[in-house]
C-alpha cells in the first residue's frame, strides 16, 4: 500500500503515530528554516512539515516540489503549534522523514482550488484537473449517494433493476435519434435510445411488475444548462397500478432521497391541474416557493379606451410585494428585460401602489385612480406594492408573465435554493396541434393513455382529451414525468391514427409492441426522473454539468477528447457510408 491513512483522516488522537500518506501537492510555503506542504487527496488535506536544520537534504527536496506533484511521505503525526480550526486535520501535521516523488506535474492551466481562476472552456478541456477540485468532488459524491439511495429504496419495495438494450430501432419519440451504422448489416442503422420506453412496457408484459433502471439516454437536440446529448434517467415502471399508486410510490422515493442526502423532510406533494398551472404561473412547471400568482385583469382593464389592452386577447399581471419604491431606471430595466427576444413582449405597464393609497402608473392618461384601484383590488395589492402588467395573445402573454414572475423572484431573492417545494402537475392535454402542419403530436409520447373520462373525445375533439399523465416539479424544475400507459391494442391503434401514422407505419415502427399487447398486457404505468437534474436540484445549482464527470459543452462536443470527430476513409468504406460535402 502506498498509504496507511488518507489525507483527511488524521486527528489529534493519532499524535506520535508513524504514518504513510500519498497524494497531490496542493501548495507549499517556505518560512525560513521550515517548509510546509499541503498534501491533498479526495478525503481532505494534511499539512506536511520539513525542517531545514533537522534534514537539510529532505527539506531542499521538498522545496523543489511543484503544484500537483504526486508524492508519498513517511513521518510522525505531531501536534501543530498554529492550529487551523477550519480544517478537520488542522490540529496535526506530519514531521516528514521520507519523501518519494511518484510523479512530477506541469503547472496546471488553472488553480486546483475551491475558487479557481479558470474559465469554463479551459476547465472543460482539462476536465480531469477540474474534477480534482472540492466543489466538483462534492457534486460527484452527491450523485453517487443519489444512485445508492435510489437502488436501496426501490429494492426494498420489490423493484428489479433490469438492463435494456442501447442498440435499438429508430422510433419517433419526440427528439432526434443518434444513429449507429452496422458493418454486419449494410445500409442499416441502429438508434441509441431516447428512453427505454417500449422495453419497459415489454417487461411489464413479461410479468416483471416492478422494474427500474438508472440508464443512459440519448437525444440529438438543442442544448442548454439542464440538457445534455447523453443524460441519465431513473426509469421505472409498475403493473396493476393506477395513477395514485405511481404518484405515491415515487413521492415516497423522492422524500427518501431528500431525507437521506439533504436531511430535508419534504411535505406531501400537492396535485395541480395543468390548466391551473398555466393560468396562475404561466408555465407547466411552476415554482411555488413564492406566491406572486398571475391575475387576469381583462374585466377591469379592457374596454376602457386603451387600445393596447382593448385589442388584446388577454390582459394579466403580477404583484411584486414592497416594490413601489422602484426607480424609473429599475422600471425601464424591467421593460427592456421583457422586450428581449427570449421573452418577446412589446412593452410593460406598471402601477405603483403608493403608501398614501394613491396610484402612479405608466398609463395614467387612460386610467383614473378608481380604475387603478380596481386593478389593485383584483391583484390583492397593498400600499407599497408594484403591479406589472402585460397583454397580448393569451398563451404568449401567460408565458411572458411566467418568465417575468421568475425574474422578479430572482431579483427579490424569493427562490432560496435550500427551500424545496414539490408538487405533481396532472391532467396534461393528451395531444397538441402543430400550428404549421395542423397535425396532432403527443404531449408526452404515443403510449400515454387518455383519461378514461375523455377517451370518447379522441375522434371528435382531440384537443380536449386529458392525458393520464403527470410531472413531478420541484422549485420550478421538471424532475420527472410519466403516465399510465395504453395496454390495449385497439386503443393504441386509435392513438396512432390520431397522430397520423398509417397502419403500415405503425406496424413498421411499433409492430413488436402491438403484437405483444395481444398476449395479455397488464395495466401499467411508470415514471422517469432526470437523474442529472435531480442531483443538480439537490445540490442547489441550475447546471447539470457539474454533476456529470465528463459532460459535453453547449455544442454537444467533448472538448477534452475532441468528439465528435471525423472517421477515417477506411472506416467509412467498411461501413458503406459516404459523407456529404457542402
Amino acid at each position: 500500500m502506498y498509504r496507511s491513512h488518507t489525507c483527511g483522516e488524521l486527528r489529534i488522537e493519532a499524535k506520535e503515530t508513524e504514518v504513510t500518506l500519498a497524494g497531490w501537492v496542493q501548495k507549499s510555503r517556505d518560512l525560513g528554516g521550515m517548509t510546509f506542504i499541503d498534501l491533498r487527496d479526495r478525503y481532505g488535506i494534511t499539512q506536511l512539515a520539513f525542517n531545514l536544520e533537522v534534514n537539510k537534504e529532505l527539506c531542499l527536496k521538498a522545496r523543489g516540489l511543484g503544484r500537483e506533484f504526486v508524492i508519498q511521505v513517511e513521518g510522525k503525526v505531531v501536534e501543530r503549534e498554529s492550529k487551523n480550526k477550519k480544517m478537520l486535520t488542522g490540529e496535526v501535521e506530519i514531521n516528514v522523514s521520507a519523501l518519494t516523488v511518484l510523479n512530477s506535474a506541469k503547472t496546471p492551466p488553472f488553480t486546483i482550488e475551491n475558487d479557481t481562476d479558470g474559465g469554463e472552456d479551459i476547465r472543460m478541456k482539462y476536465r480531469y484537473l477540474d474534477l480534482r477540485r472540492n466543489p466538483l468532488q462534492d457534486k460527484i459524491r452527491l450523485r453517487h449517494q443519489v444512485g445508492i439511495q435510489t437502488r436501496s429504496y426501490l429494492n426494498d419495495i420489490g423493484f428489479y433493476e433490469i438492463e435494456t438494450p442501447y442498440l435499438i430501432k429508430s422510433t419517433p419519440e419526440g427528439a432526434r435519434d443518434f444513429v449507429v451504422p452496422s458493418r454486419m448489416n449494410e445500409n442499416e442503422f441502429y438508434a441509441l435510445p431516447q428512453s427505454p420506453q417500449t422495453f419497459k412496457q415489454l417487461l411489464m408484459i413479461s410479468g416483471f411488475d416492478k422494474y427500474f433502471q438508472i440508464v443512459k439516454c440519448f437525444r440529438d437536440e438543442d442544448l442548454r444548462a439542464d440538457r445534455q446529448p447523453e443524460f441519465t434517467q431513473i426509469d421505472c415502471e409498475m403493473s396493476f397500478v393506477d395513477r395514485e399508486d405511481v404518484l405515491n410510490t415515487f413521492e415516497g422515493l423522492t422524500k427518501h432521497l431528500f431525507s437521506k442526502i439533504r436531511n430535508v423532510e419534504l411535505p406531501d406533494f400537492p396535485r395541480m391541474d395543468y390548466d391551473d398551472a398555466l393560468e396562475n404561473y404561466g408555465i407547466d412547471k411552476p415554482d411555488v416557493r413564492f406566491e406572486m400568482k398571475i391575475k387576469n385583469l381583462a374585466d377591469v382593464a379592457k374596454n376602457k379606451g386603451f387600445q393596447v389592452f382593448d385589442a388584446a386577447e388577454f390582459v394579466g399581471g403580477i404583484c411584486a410585494k414592497g416594490c413601489a419604491t422602484y426607480t424609473r431606471k429599475q422600471l425601464d430595466d424591467l421593460t427592456e428585460w421583457v422586450k428581449r427576444p427570449q421573452i418577446g413582449a412589446k412593452g410593460l405597464v406598471y402601477v405603483k401602489c403608493n403608501e398614501d393609497g394613491t396610484f402612479k402608473s405608466s398609463v395614467d392618461k387612460f386610467f383614473d385612480q378608481e380604475a387603478l384601484k380596481a386593478w389593485a383590488e383584483k391583484m390583492e395589492a397593498k400600499p407599497g406594492d408594484l403591479l406589472l402588467v402585460l397583454s397580448g395573445e393569451k398563451d404568449a402573454a401567460l408565458k411572458q408573465l411566467g418568465e417575468l414572475r421568475l425574474e422578479m423572484g430572482n431579483r427579490l431573492e424569493l427562490r432560496d435554493p435550500n427551500v424545496f417545494k414539490p408538487l405533481w402537475v396532472i391532467n396534461f392535454p393528451l395531444v397538441e396541434k402543430d400550428d404549421e402542419t395542423g397535425h396532432w403530436h403527443a404531449m408526452h409520447h404515443p403510449f400515454t393513455s387518455p383519461n378514461p373520462e375523455d377517451e370518447h373525445l379522441m375522434a371528435t375533439d382531440p384537443g380536449a382529451v386529458r392525458a393520464n399523465a403527470y410531472d413531478m416539479v420541484i422549485n420550478g424544475v421538471e424532475v420527472g414525468g410519466g403516465s399510465i400507459r395504453i395496454h390495449d391494442k385497439s386503443l393504441q391503434q386509435k392513438m396512432f391514427d390520431l397522430l397520423g401514422f398509417t397502419p403500415e407505419e405503425a406496424a413498421d415502427q411499433f409492430g413488436f409492441l402491438m403484437n405483444a399487447f395481444e398476449y395479455g398486457a397488464p395495466p401499467h404505468g411508470g415514471v422517469a426522473f432526470g437523474f442529472d437534474r435531480l442531483c443538480a436540484l439537490m445540490g442547489g445549482t441550475d447546471s447539470i454539468r457539474d454533476y456529470i464527470a465528463f459532460p459535453k459543452n453547449n455544442s454537444g462536443r467533448d472538448v477534452m477528447i475532441d468528439a465528435p470527430s471525423l472517421l477515417s476513409k477506411e472506416q467509412l468504406e467498411e461501413l458503406k457510408i459516404s459523407t456529404v460535402k457542402e
